[in-house]
């Protein structure tokens, strides 16, 4: 299982952290991302990282996001800054066996993120 915390309400500009933690039967997460789903469209895939930590994002939140892990004890992260009302929404985090393909796997619950402008 995977559980994503660290969604808020912050005004534009500012920043979140949000966490991804894995547990349970999780044998092999390869590679781990974070997806979101905003108002009125379709979830998106935003940021992954593979075992060997090289990291890809979606051209929407290159330069203002970053997302690293702790490989070892499957806990990912999603450092937000700079961040724009389009930015809201829910955030999904994931996991997959796969190091070279967009993580699916295992998916988190979800947490919400706003930002008021």
């Amino acid at each position: 299982q995977l559980q994503a915390s660290g969604g808020g309400l912050v005004q534009a500009g500012e920043s979140l952290r949000l966490s991804c933690e894995g547990s349970g039967n999780i044998l092999e997460i390869n590679r781990m991302g974070w997806y979101r789903q905003t108002p009125g469209k379709q979830r998106q895939w935003v940021a992954d990282i593979n075992s060997n930590r090289v990291k890809l994002y979606a051209d929407f939140v290159k330069g203002r996001f970053t997302i690293s892990r702790d490989h070892f004890s499957k806990i990912m992260f999603l450092q937000m800054n700079d961040l724009k009302p389009e930015d809201t929404g829910v955030y999904y985090c994931a996991g997959g066996y796969s190091d070279y393909a967009p993580p699916s796997d295992f998916w988190g619950q979800g947490t919400l993120v706003t930002v008021s402008s």
